[in-house]
């Protein structure tokens, strides 16, 4: 298989698990970071303690900027510091690269796309619980790790797929995107609003979680996407009590979250289609005071 140069933008949890498996199968990973980051990935390079793929360490060049050209982009960051992320990536010196974010949300491949117009820009989403304890360590709990990719990024899925990840094409963006949206925002806000990870989520919220889920899956498929609200409940109901989100242990810690580009994004694809979600909205604007 031909050996991809890929930059991976934000090292962290995510960026971090695919940066240390597409590096042990022999492709040149430099990882963009803030520079002591950057230098301590040079110097040490990465390791994952995984349930799934055990104890795996490989070499990655860390930098502080993009300076050479690269096949690939994964934009691993978080969508809050995306923004400052990217100044990390020139658009002159990335050209004509395949651009994959694997952020939550729907909203940042507009932005993308805007700010490079030269790359192709292909939506990509990932479904994984992972975390990075401390610069260069990086803990992958569970089985789950699953990559979709629109078409264009045909070899980066074959990579995956050779790293022991779970990916594949699909043709549908929008179905792409809003499928784990359909989940994500619902266990989100909840989670977050609480405090509480999903279980208790279940147990004293049911009605409310299982509203969210219908009322988000009416959004995605104004947005062209084929919505399984069943399903996603079912899934939702399946995973462990313990199961806490991103954005509730953001909150949890202090740190900025990802509200605008989950929920406020599910609210203004629904204002723009005219349709009511109050128990979305409700929750929404009730995290919103609070981070106000």
């Amino acid at each position: 298989m031909t050996s991809l140069r890929i930059a991976v933008l934000g090292p962290g949890g995510v960026g971090g698990l695919l940066a240390v498996l597409l590096a042990r199968q022999g492709h040149a990973v430099t990882c963009l970071a803030r520079p002591e980051t950057a230098e301590h990935l040079t110097e040490h390079g990465l390791r994952l303690t995984s349930d799934r793929f055990g104890e795996v360490t490989a070499e990655v060049r860390g930098a502080e900027r993009l300076t050479e050209p690269v096949d690939v982009l994964l934009v691993t960051t978080k969508a809050t510091s995306l923004a400052e992320a990217l100044e990390r990536v020139p658009a002159d010196v990335l050209g004509d690269a395949v651009v994959v974010p694997l952020l939550n949300g729907v909203e940042h491949l507009a932005l993308l796309r805007e700010r490079y117009p030269a790359a192709r820009v292909v939506a990509g989403t990932i479904r994984v619980f992972a975390s990075r304890p401390a610069p260069g360590m990086i803990r992958h709990d569970g089985q789950l790790v699953a990559v979709q990719l629109a078409p264009g990024a045909e070899q980066l899925a074959d990579a995956l797929t050779a790293a022991g990840i779970d990916a594949g094409v699909r043709p549908d963006e929008a179905g792409l995107l809003w499928d784990k949206l359909c989940f994500l925002a619902p266990m989100a806000l909840l989670t977050t609003r609480g405090g509480t990870p999903l279980g208790t989520v279940r147990d004293e919220h049911g009605d409310e979680l299982t509203a969210v889920i219908a009322e988000v899956a009416a959004v995605a498929e104004a947005e062209g996407a084929a919505p399984d609200p069943a399903a996603t409940r079912d899934f939702a109901w399946s995973l462990p009590d313990g199961m806490r989100s991103s954005m509730e242990r953001d909150a949890d810690e202090g740190n900025p979250t990802e509200l605008e580009a989950i929920g406020g994004a599910v609210l203004r694809a629904a204002d723009r289609h005219g349709i009511e979600v109050p128990v979305t909205r409700r929750i929404v604007d009730e995290l919103r005071a609070r981070s106000g």
